[in-house]
């Protein structure tokens, strides 16, 4: 039984990374997944890497759903808007556009970075969410849901300013679309995967899927690393979860929805990366954990029941 046999998705930046994990496991749970992005065979999004919407679909298909990749550029509202009259009616939409490894300079202070870096960051990875909404979010059926990619789930700060700016801002969206969607019962939420071993990141460390672990001698907790394909997994279970809308404006991670839908990795291991954080760096732990009273402080009070 493939519980979401019927349903269409549309991931929205699905060439590679958590946007590939994401359509695949909807695709292994038997949907129809429209693949977007910019990178197709002799035309990459991203300078130097070779993944593409063409592949991710072609995965989609052999895991047993349907996978359509289409080419958009998501700063183009004329491009998007034609993909959704291709689509039609839909019942999940994925927002997971980024757009940014080439932008984000490490290290450096807001005043120290380039600014069109910066403000080209927040075209690609902001704008592009909310014209993707825009033309989207018309089109979704009762029950669906709505799914934000950020990164971590808690108030912290992530290092870099126009990084913390996006992946802070596309929580607050899911907030908001979950305000203006709940009278048509369709759910939006924020998900956010742990330490993702993605294809960009394996290249980073000089590393493959297969001798990944070599990596863990240089960055410890690299060791409780998660494919994109778990994170993937989580998003597909609340999409087949009918108590979904519980989460309704919230932001939930890879490594949770795990453990409550007894989800497991590519390895058939259920990573744990604040658990593993707790366990063996105690300090770096804390900045992960949800202090509810400034956490909710900032996002607003849980608008869902809690869950167990």
């Amino acid at each position: 039984m493939r519980p979401l046999e019927g349903k269409v998705a549309v991931v929205a930046g699905a060439t590679r990374g958590a946007g590939r994990g994401i359509a695949t496991a909807l695709g292994e749970a038997g949907a129809t997944v429209w693949c977007t992005g910019r990178s197709v065979a002799g035309s990459p999004g991203m300078e130097g890497r070779p993944e593409t919407i063409d592949e991710t679909a072609s995965i989609v298909t052999a895991r047993g759903g349907k996978g359509i990749a289409v080419r958009v550029d998501h700063t183009v509202p004329e491009q998007v808007a034609r993909l959704f009259e291709q689509v039609g009616s839909l019942d999940i939409l994925v927002n997971d556009i980024w757009g940014g490894d080439d932008l984000v300079e490490w290290g450096k202070r807001l005043w120290e970075t380039r600014l069109e870096d910066g403000l080209t960051l927040v075209d690609r990875a902001i704008k592009t969410h909310i014209v993707t909404s825009w033309h989207g979010l018309p089109r979704i059926r009762a029950g669906g849901l709505v799914v934000e990619v950020t990164d971590g789930d808690a108030y912290f700060y992530r290092g870099h300013f126009f990084y913390d700016l996006v992946k802070t801002t596309v929580i607050r969206m899911a907030f908001a679309l979950s305000e203006e969607l709940k009278d048509r019962g369709v759910t939006a939420l924020a998900v956010t995967p742990g330490f993702l071993r993605s294809e960009w990141m394996l290249d980073h460390f000089g590393v493959t899927e297969a001798s990944w672990r070599d990596a863990a001698e240089k960055v410890k907790p690299f060791i409780a690393s998660e494919t994109p394909l778990f994170v993937g997994r989580g998003v597909a279970a609340l999409a087949a979860d009918p108590r979904v809308s519980r989460r309704n404006g919230r932001v939930v991670a890879s490594w949770d929805l795990g453990d409550e839908y007894g989800l497991t990795d590519a390895d058939g291991t259920r990573p744990h990366f604040v658990r593993w954080l707790e366990q063996h760096q105690p300090a770096v732990a804390a900045r992960w954990r949800k202090l509810d009273d400034g956490f909710y402080a900032y996002w607003g009070p849980p608008p869902y029941e809690t869950p167990g």
